[in-house]
């Protein structure tokens, strides 16, 4: 696997991988994702699978791996077409925040008053 990012006039945000996270001896995506991760997302997986465990029980044979690499997230979607956009419905509604945090857009989540 090969992911070359942030191309001087397009950052890439976003590179989603379909495939290759199952049992089966050629399924490597996992393997090969963390191998080029800065750090790992393990909510993005966590969120991905108890979804998928609500759907079916055979999600629990699936390693998706995900996280950042620069300032863009990398997320593995199962191999399976309802599958992966099941997976991408779980995470969705989250990307838009977490490119924003990775990229170091969000000023203030919150605020506290040392005010006395």
């Amino acid at each position: 696997m090969c992911i070359s990012m942030d191309v001087p006039s397009f950052p890439i945000q976003l590179v989603l991988t379909a495939g290759g996270t199952g049992l089966a001896p050629r399924d490597v995506t996992p393997e090969a994702t963390e191998a080029v991760l800065d750090r790992r997302a393990p909510g993005i997986v966590h969120r991905m699978l108890s979804g998928s465990l609500a759907v079916t029980h055979m999600a629990c044979l699936a390693r998706p791996a995900a996280g950042t690499r620069g300032g863009t997230i990398i997320i593995n979607l199962p191999g399976s077409r309802k599958a992966a956009l099941e997976c991408l419905g779980f995470v969705a509604a989250a990307l838009p925040h977490a490119v924003d945090l990775i990229r170091d857009k969000v000023q203030d989540c919150f605020s506290f008053s040392f005010c006395h």
